[in-house]
């Protein structure tokens, strides 16, 4: 059985959650650390709201996507309180000046 950790992106379907899962591997022949993100269906029973760091585990198909179920959430998504950002008032208009040309 397979144990993995991801994120939380989606809890739009009833029962089930999407989790992202970010696996960095180094390439066999150049050493370079590669990135690979993939997306797995897993059954929420638990309650993992979108954000929520948790652990999946492999088990027998419960629908035709979905055969992995979330075990435990590892970390909760923080709340942030949003930032006011004021913007300047202007105190007037500025005079546009224009050329006025002449036909000659």
């Amino acid at each position: 059985m397979k144990n993995l950790t991801g994120k939380v992106i989606s809890t739009k379907m009833q029962k089930v959650a999407t989790v992202l899962i970010e696996q960095f591997r180094k390439h066999p022949l150049y050493g370079k650390i590669l990135k690979r993100n993939f997306k797995i269906h897993a059954v929420n029973k638990i309650g993992a709201e979108t954000g929520d760091r948790v652990v999946i585990t492999q088990t027998r198909p419960v629908a035709k996507t979905v055969n992995f179920i979330i075990k435990e959430i590892v970390g909760k998504k923080i709340q942030e309180e949003p930032v006011k950002v004021e913007k300047p008032v202007k105190e007037g208009k500025k005079e546009i000046k224009t050329k006025v040309r002449r036909k000659k």
